[in-house]
């Protein structure tokens, strides 16, 4: 069983954004997004630190501390893109305005239940930042993970144990086994087994009744 490395599951996400979307790429792994959206296709990507347009990673010699994401990653601007005050960024992000976010995330349910800015460790420090912001306003959130953490736990769940970032918010999962739907009332659908796993395989590593 050969799973998808973070770039592949990136690669795999991006084919699936529409052209003329409006994205916000959330803090870490879904910023990797970037880099494998098609060129031919007008895509616009937000940061919500004020940041329209942004284009894939620049070069190491390219890069410009001035122009950052909300990791404080350095990123490019397209033409036609353009920086703005934190507040308007947040309006965009309350009011609507984003076709899909894409967050990475501690747990999911199959609710569509999102666990991603806590895990209640005692040296962690809590901050949730703008994804609930993003998980209440956009109207598609996507989740970009690995299935399961380091001790062979699935991060898709029957219920969250972490506290919540939303309700009811996600709508679909990539991850290094492959994609989830979240049908509603608590059904998710393998849209794609990228390891080849197998439904059986993939309802014992998730425990969910899973459905093709």
């Amino acid at each position: 069983m050969k799973r998808l490395s973070r770039d592949e599951i990136a690669q795999r996400l991006a084919k699936d954004i529409p052209e003329g979307a409006y994205v916000n790429l959330g803090i870490g792994l879904p910023t990797k997004v970037a880099n494998y959206l098609p060129k031919d296709k007008e895509i616009f990507l937000h940061s919500e630190n004020g940041v329209l347009g942004m284009g894939p990673a620049p070069a190491e010699d390219q890069q410009d501390w001035d122009l950052i994401n909300a990791g404080k990653q350095p990123v490019t601007l397209l033409k036609g893109g353009s920086f703005f005050h934190h507040a308007d960024s947040f309006g965009m992000m309350r009011g609507g305005h984003l076709d899909i976010c894409v967050l990475g995330a501690f747990q999911v349910s199959r609710h569509g239940d999102l666990a991603n800015w806590h895990t209640g460790e005692p040296d962690a420090i809590p901050a949730v930042g703008g994804a609930m912001d993003l998980a209440a306003g956009a109207r598609s959130v996507y989740v970009m993970m690995e299935l399961q953490t380091r001790d062979g736990q699935s991060k898709l769940v029957d219920q969250c144990t972490y506290p919540l970032t939303g309700l009811k918010c996600v709508s679909r999962i990539y991850t290094d086994y492959g994609v989830f739907q979240i049908e509603g009332n608590g059904v998710v659908r393998v849209v794609d087994d990228c390891a080849n796993a197998g439904l059986e395989q993939l309802k014992v590593i998730t425990g969910l009744d899973l459905i093709a």
